[in-house]
């Protein structure tokens, strides 16, 4: 006689699961945030089967009465979860049986844990993407309004971290936010390939029973079944692209942090962030440090490491489901965690930035900034463009060793170097003028900036809200 082991597969085994194996082998620790998702997928399973008269309607009552039982329970934190039971499906699908009894059994007719376990996590994933683009729009608005703000503040922009151009602070905060919006657009491109229903694949094969996909796949929200069986139960590329977006996005938000970190420095002195957003030191009182910034930098290594790991997961599986699989969850959750808090404390943030005019306009003015200005002056006075950028680096050199900017140095000590220098050369030497002659379609010029966040404002406007999970039944439309 053979000792009975699991309730889901224990039939031809003769000894129960070694104790660690079982710990070892379990996911309820962290699949059991599918509960609800789970529940879900199992209310339009059950209310299909009814429909192609695999189960009776009476059925079909018992077990969606009984998991909405079971999902009051989960979210007042009343439900008891086994590891014995190895995940949040058997865990379910056990205290279903409980409740109601063998018609509980009947609920797991024509599908497969494998599945089952591809489409709960797709919908999950689809929620939390909604939550995703939400974080999102509400920090590229947050950047939009403040470079509408500041679209008048000149600051020194920069190539090699050295002092380049006079830009706008508005022109370089709408740099970040176009970051953004390219990182919404993959975002949302994403949800596309998620929003593909594994249910009906079961083991890898499909079912002999008459099941509609098509009417499950209604029922759940999902644009259509997925094509093939064995693909279906065994695609974790969804994963993997959530994944690539967001290492993108914490490459962008971490080079925004940089940014903010040098900023909030001494040394620049650019913005202040509110102290709510930064700590102290516990030797050094008169520190504050720019903490958030500083913890997102550091968390983007943790995405791209899950990227990685959830490539090399997927890089040697043969067709169709492994066991492999069940480390797609863990990466992928944390994932989503960071990403969320990452976007709320910059969402939350951004905003309240103070930028520090004086200091940002005095810090344009080292370094030469309006050189090009200078040789494009001389362009259109004739001179060509290569005599024109000889003729500036001598300047350039001039007031290196002189210590003086180009609009700092009189008609005379310009004229030295070329006799195409007129007296109108002043109006392109100021900052104001450099910002302002670049008026065209992305330049720097603060008329642009304002134009850029108003098209910013409406692309933002534009964008269909992704909403909430489609409902299950028709007493929850």
């Amino acid at each position: 006689m053979t000792t009975p082991t699991n309730q889901s597969w224990g039939g031809r085994f003769s000894e129960p699961t070694d104790a660690f194996v079982e710990r070892f082998t379990a996911s309820v620790d962290f699949d059991n945030r599918l509960a609800l998702n789970d529940i879900q997928g199992s209310i339009a399973h059950a209310t299909m089967l009814a429909q192609v008269g695999v189960l009776t309607d009476e059925e079909r009552d018992a077990i969606l009465a009984g998991l909405k039982e079971i999902r009051e329970e989960i979210q007042a934190g009343d439900f008891e979860w086994s590891v014995a039971l190895e995940d949040v499906h058997m865990n379910i699908e056990a205290r279903l049986t409980e409740k109601i009894g063998i018609t509980g059994k009947k609920l797991h007719t024509g599908r497969s844990r494998n599945d089952q376990v591809a489409t709960d996590i797709r919908l999950y994933l689809r929620d939390e993407i909604g939550v995703v683009d939400e974080e999102l729009t509400r920090l590229r608005q947050g950047l939009i309004e403040l470079a509408a703000r500041e679209a008048d503040t000149i600051m020194p922009g920069f190539t090699h971290l050295q002092t380049a151009q006079p830009v706008t602070f508005g022109h370089h905060l709408l740099a970040w936010q176009e970051m953004l919006a390219r990182d919404q657009e993959r975002l949302r491109d994403c949800r596309k390939r998620v929003n593909v229903l594994p249910l009906g694949a079961a083991a890898l094969a499909g079912t002999t029973y008459p099941i509609d996909r098509h009417v499950t796949a209604e029922l759940l929200g999902f644009e259509r079944p997925a094509e093939n069986s064995l693909d279906a139960v065994s695609d974790r590329d969804f994963a993997i692209e959530f994944t690539a977006f967001a290492s993108l996005l914490l490459m962008h938000l971490s080079r925004m942090s940089e940014e903010l970190v040098l900023w909030t420095s001494a040394q620049f002195d650019f913005i202040d962030l509110p102290d709510r957003f930064c700590t102290g030191s516990s030797i050094m009182p008169q520190k504050k440090n720019p903490d958030v910034p500083e913890l997102v930098r550091g968390k983007t290594g943790r995405v791209y490491g899950h990227l990685m790991g959830l490539l090399t997961l997927m890089k040697s599986q043969p067709l169709a489901y492994n066991k492999d699989n069940q480390e797609d969850k863990e990466p992928l959750f944390d994932t989503l965690d960071t990403v969320k808090g990452c976007l709320k404390a910059f969402a939350d943030m951004v905003p309240a930035i103070e930028a520090k005019a004086d200091n940002m306009r005095e810090a344009a003015r080292k370094g030469f900034s309006t050189a090009t200005d200078l040789a494009d002056y001389l362009v259109r006075k004739g001179v060509a463009f290569r005599d024109a950028h000889e003729i500036v680096g001598q300047s350039v050199a001039f007031g290196l060793r002189e210590k003086k900017d180009l609009s700092d140095m009189s008609l005379e000590e310009l004229r030295q170097f070329s006799t195409a220098i007129d007296a109108d050369v002043f109006e392109v030497l100021t900052l104001e003028g450099s910002v302002a002659a670049r008026n065209h379609i992305g330049g720097t010029a603060p008329d642009q900036v304002r134009a850029a966040a108003q098209r910013a404002r409406d692309a933002l406007a534009a964008l269909k809200p992704l909403g909430t999970l489609s409902p299950t039944t028709d007493e929850e439309r």
